[in-house]
């Protein structure tokens, strides 16, 4: 008997999955944006203290996906992500406890920072594992071209990360110990969904019977080309670092650097889909060259608005543009690499590779900022960030498409290629 399932239960997965995306952005933008005010505000911390906490924060979610991934193809996509919603359930709540205790507990709070990050370790590769399943399971497009569920899953996901803002800060009126608490009743809620709404046995039939390991390691190619991916995400990342640091230095009030986030929402909202569509007409190679090559001059604009003669406005409307460029390339390739991840794996679990793919990214991140954040304090030469930004961007525009290229539709276990 065959193991594909039913039509009917494929039709309501992607929903399910989709929703759950929405549900988890909602759930972590109520509370995360707001552990800086209270590590200011409540424990003092500098903004040194501040920023290396939420890195750290950051690196336990991005750095541990490989360790996500690998243990979504040993012991399945549904159970790590059960597990990671417990684990975040659990952050959140140690959260709340580290400033409901008599005096509030520094050492508890940047717990519960860390295993939110672990909890998105675990259940973001199972997500990645089962949407990229259904993509694969879904009928041929023919001549019509259509957005992939990896574009889907990102406008779910930035309509979580609209939301979620916006429930955190009407909780925040009744103190953080809400907003924690209410982070983690959602995700108790989320997880009982889930246990009912998964499949009890989730991935494809190539990958049953095979237990997790290390398999992304072992493909050369796949680790050149999360190494060069890992661009893409230190350019996202800058949307909430360096271009904010930027406006403020133009002269920009908060309300300028919000206003540059609502830009950046609303051209995901607006863009992702027919961005998705255009990228499966024009084919993997010439969508990630085009989508580098925009982050990059994203950067490069800012770099020549430093540079030039402007005035205050001149360099805010820079950096605007550069948002602008910067989130297009970012539509265009971040769910053209996912995609491509069966590709690498073959006949492989999925999972490893997923999770290596996000690791590159998080360990750019983490490296990448603390370069950034040094050049940019560097006077002497105000173009040298924004150079540095760009630069990985143009190389990974170069050697992507050649990488991609060279992964036939025959590739079968890319193990040791």
């Amino acid at each position: 008997m065959s193991s594909t399932p039913a039509p009917a239960a494929r039709a309501a997965r992607t929903p399910v999955l989709l929703g759950t995306q929405m549900l988890f952005n909602i759930g972590f933008f109520a509370v995360v944006p707001f552990l800086a005010l209270v590590l200011t505000d409540d424990f003092g911390l500098t903004a040194l203290a501040v920023g290396l906490v939420l890195g750290v924060r950051t690196f336990a979610q991005q750095g541990m996906f490989l360790i996500g991934g690998v243990l979504a193809d040993r012991f399945g996509a549904r159970r790590t992500i059960l597990t990671g919603c417990a684990v975040r359930v659990l952050g959140f709540a140690t959260l709340a406890l580290s400033l409901l205790l008599p005096s509030p507990q520094l050492a508890l709070f940047i717990t519960g920072t860390v295993l939110t990050g672990l909890g998105g370790a675990l259940f973001s590769p199972g997500i990645n594992v089962l949407v990229s399943d259904a993509e694969q399971r879904r009928p041929p497009s023919g001549a019509r071209s259509r957005a992939s569920l990896f574009a889907w899953l990102s406008v779910a996901g930035e309509l979580g990360a609209v939301i979620g803002p916006l429930v955190g800060a009407v909780l925040l009126g009744w103190g953080f110990v809400v907003v924690a608490l209410g982070g983690a009743a959602l995700f108790v809620l989320i997880g009982v969904f889930l246990a009912v709404a998964l499949p009890r046995r989730t991935g494809s039939t190539r990958q049953q019977g095979i237990h997790g390991r290390w398999w992304s390691l072992g493909d050369r190619r796949f680790v050149a080309f999360s190494t060069l991916h890992a661009a893409d995400l230190l350019a996202f990342n800058q949307l909430y670092l360096a271009l904010p640091l930027q406006l403020t230095r133009a002269g920009a009030g908060p309300d300028v650097v919000a206003l540059m986030f609502a830009w950046v929402s609303a051209l995901t909202l607006v863009l992702q889909l027919p961005v998705s569509r255009w990228c499966h007409r024009v084919g993997a190679a010439r969508t990630l060259r085009v989508g580098y090559a925009l982050s990059a001059a994203g950067f490069v604009s800012v770099a020549a608005g430093a540079l030039a003669p402007l005035d205050p406005t001149g360099r805010i409307v820079s950096v605007f543009v550069a948002a602008g460029l910067v989130i297009v390339g970012h539509l265009t390739t971040n769910p053209t690499a996912q995609g491509l991840v069966p590709r690498f794996a073959g006949t492989l679990p999925t999972g490893s590779f997923f999770g290596l793919l996000s690791t590159c990214g998080g360990i750019a991140v983490l490296l990448g900022n603390v370069a950034v954040g040094a050049l940019l304090g560097w006077e002497a030469a105000p173009a040298l960030a924004w150079v540095f930004l760009a630069v990985p961007l143009a190389v990974a525009a170069v050697w992507v498409p050649r990488l991609v290229g060279a992964v036939g539709a025959s590739s079968g276990s890319s193990l040791g290629r």
